[in-house]
C-alpha cells in the first residue's frame, strides 16, 4: 500500500493510545469524584493548604523568569569558552532527580550548609532553608535553568539586522531593550511564566522535604497526608479534586498564552558586537551567579556521597532495582504512546491535545483515583510498580511529543509527497524516512523518560509498602530519620544511575551523534 499520512493501523493505534490516557485521567478523576462524599468539606488548613499552592506557584514562576531574563540576555549576545557547555548544562536540573537537588541545596543552604558557614564568619544570624523560602529557593534552582532556556529562545528568533540597524542608529542600551528586547519579552515571558507554574502546580518531593510544617503545605502533600496518616479517602478525594480544578484553570490560562519554539534556528548567527563596558560587566556576574547557582549543589551531592556510596546497606540496593524496573516499564509504555500519537498527530489535531493534557494532570490526583479503584479488588501495594511506569509514563508524554512532534511534522512536509511519488509502502516510508529524522529526538524523549521516572517520588509513596520501595522513596526515608550519611550515598547513586540512563538510552536509540 502506498504511503499515506494517516492509515488505518495508524489511526486506530492513536485512538487506542488516546483512549486509555483519556480513561486514566478522566476515570481517576472520576474516581475521585464519586468517592468525593456528600456533605464533606475541606477544613480550614485545607484551604490554607490551596493558598499556599497557589502563592507559591505563583512566586517561583515570578522569581525565575525574572532572574532567567538578565541571564539569558547575557547568554544571548556573549561568546566565550565553555557557553555551549554552560547552556546544555542548563538542562540538567530538568531531569535531575528532586532529591538528589533537595540534598545539593541542604549541603549549601543547611543549617551546617557553606552559606551558613558564610554567615557565621560575618557575624550574621543563619538562614533556614524550611519553609515557604525553602520551597522557593529549590523551584528556582529547578525553573531558572529552563526559563533560560525559553527565554534565550526568544532571543535567537531576533533578526541580526535588527540589532545591526540599532547600532547604526546609535541605540543606547535603553532604547535597544525598549523597542527590540521588550516586544519579544512580552510575547515569550507569558508562555514561560505559564509553564513554571504548571511545573510547581503539583511539586510534592519539595513540599515534603523542605515545607517545615502545616504553614508549607501543598495541596500534593495534603493528600498524601490524608492517606498516609489519616487514610480518609473522602477528604483526600475533595483534596484531589480541587487540585485537578486549579490545573484546569491554569491549563486554560496557558492555552491563551504564547509558548516560545524549542527550535535551535539563529543560535550561533553573525550579530554586531555587543556592547562593552558595565554591559560586560553585568552580563558576566549574572552568568557566574546563575553557573554557581546550579554547580555548586550538584559538587556538594558528589563531594558529601561518595565517602558513603560503598558501605550503603542492602535495602538501597533493593530500592535501585526496583526504580530500575520501574523506569524500564515507563520508558516502554512512553514509546509506545509517543509514536502512535505522533504518528496520528500528523494528519489531525486531536491526538496531540489528549497527549499534552497530561500537563495539567496531578500524578498525586491520578495517584489517589487508582487508589480508589484498586483498594477493593485487592492490596494496591501489588499494583505499585505498573500504576507508578504508567502515571510516569503519561506525565513525560507532554515533553516528549515537544521533542518528536515538530520533528515529525517537518519531515512530512519535506518528504511525504516525494514518498507518494515513489509508491513507498507505509513501512518503507517509516524506515527510509521519517525514522532517521525522528531517530535522535526520539532517543532524547525516552532518555528523559527514563530519568523523570528514576527520580519521581509521587505516586510510588501512596502505592509502595515495607520492601517496595524505589530509590528516591528511600532517600526520602533516609533523610526522615536523620540518616545523614546512608541518604548522601544513596543521592549519589540516584544521581549517576539517573544521568547513565539518559544518556545511554540516548545514545542508544538516537545514535552515536546524539546529544552533540
Amino acid at each position: 500500500m502506498p504511503w499515506r499520512v494517516e492509515p488505518r493501523m495508524i489511526f486506530w493505534a492513536a485512538v487506542l493510545v488516546a483512549a486509555a490516557l483519556t480513561l486514566l485521567n478522566l476515570g481517576a478523576l472520576g474516581a475521585v469524584i464519586w468517592r468525593a462524599e456528600t456533605g464533606a468539606r475541606l477544613g480550614a488548613a485545607d484551604w490554607a493548604a490551596a493558598r499556599f499552592t497557589v502563592m507559591q506557584a505563583v512566586l517561583s514562576a515570578v522569581i525565575s523568569v525574572a532572574l532567567a531574563i538578565p541571564v539569558a540576555r547575557g547568554l544571548a549576545r556573549r561568546r566565550f569558552a565553555g557557553r555551549s557547555v554552560l547552556i546544555v548544562l542548563m538542562g540538567a536540573p530538568f531531569i535531575l532527580p528532586v532529591l538528589v537537588a533537595v540534598i545539593g541545596l541542604l549541603a549549601v543552604f543547611g543549617r551546617n550548609g557553606l552559606f551558613n558557614d558564610a554567615l557565621a564568619l560575618i557575624g550574621l544570624p543563619p538562614f533556614s532553608i524550611y519553609g515557604l523560602h525553602g520551597v522557593l529557593l529549590a523551584h528556582v534552582f529547578f525553573n531558572l535553568p529552563l526559563s533560560v532556556r525559553l527565554l534565550l529562545q526568544g532571543w535567537a528568533r531576533v533578526p541580526a539586522e535588527h540589532l545591526r540597524l540599532s547600532s547604526a542608529l546609535g541605540f543606547n542600551g535603553w532604547a535597544r531593550f525598549r523597542h527590540i528586547e521588550a516586544p519579544m519579552l512580552a510575547r515569550v515571558v507569558p508562555g514561560a511564566l505559564a509553564v513554571v507554574f504548571l511545573i510547581c502546580l503539583t511539586s510534592f518531593a519539595v513540599a515534603l522535604t523542605l515545607g517545615g510544617g502545616p504553614r508549607a503545605t501543598t495541596l500534593e502533600l495534603a493528600i498524601y497526608q490524608a492517606f498516609r496518616f489519616d487514610f480518609d479517602l473522602g477528604r483526600a478525594a475533595l483534596l484531589a479534586l480541587l487540585q485537578a480544578a486549579i490545573g484546569i484553570a491554569a491549563l486554560l490560562l496557558l492555552a491563551r498564552l504564547t509558548l516560545p519554539d524549542t527550535g535551535q534556528r539563529g543560535m550561533d548567527r553573525v550579530a554586531p558586537t555587543p556592547p562593552g563596558g558595565l554591559a560586560r560587566v553585568s552580563d558576566g556576574i549574572s552568568i557566574s551567579i546563575a553557573a554557581a547557582f546550579l554547580v555548586i549543589p550538584l559538587a556538594m551531592v558528589v563531594l558529601r556521597g561518595l565517602p558513603h556510596v560503598w558501605g550503603l546497606p542492602p535495602p538501597v540496593w533493593l530500592a535501585l532495582l526496583q526504580s530500575l524496573k520501574v523506569a524500564a516499564l515507563s520508558v516502554g509504555l512512553l514509546a509506545v504512546m509517543t509514536g502512535a500519537l505522533t504518528m496520528g498527530a500528523l494528519a489531525r489535531r486531536w491526538p496531540e491535545g489528549v497527549g499534552m493534557a497530561a500537563l495539567v494532570s496531578s500524578p498525586m490526583v491520578i495517584g489517589t483515583g487508582m487508589f480508589i479503584v484498586i483498594h477493593p479488588l485487592g492490596d494496591p501495594a501489588h499494583w505499585a510498580l505498573a500504576v507508578t511506569a504508567l502515571v510516569n509514563a503519561a506525565m513525560a508524554l507532554p515533553f516528549a511529543l515537544r521533542a518528536v512532534l515538530p520533528a515529525a511534522r517537518r519531515a512530512e512536509a519535506d518528504f511525504s509527497r516525494l514518498s507518494v511519488s515513489l509508491g513507498l509502502t507505509t513501512r518503507a516510508h517509516m524506515r527510509l524516512v521519517l525514522w532517521p529524522r525522528l531517530r535522535r529526538p526520539f532517543g532524547f524523549a525516552m532518555g528523559l523518560g527514563a530519568a523523570l521516572s528514576l527520580g519521581d517520588l509521587g505516586v510510588i509513596v501512596l502505592f509502595a509498602q515495607t520492601g517496595g520501595e524505589t530509590l528516591p522513596m528511600m532517600v526520602q526515608r533516609l533523610m526522615g530519620a536523620y540518616r545523614s550519611a546512608d541518604a548522601a550515598g544513596a543521592a549519589l547513586v540516584l544521581l549517576i544511575v539517573a544521568l547513565t540512563a539518559f544518556v545511554i538510552i540516548e545514545r542508544l536509540i538516537g545514535g552515536k551523534d546524539a546529544g552533540a
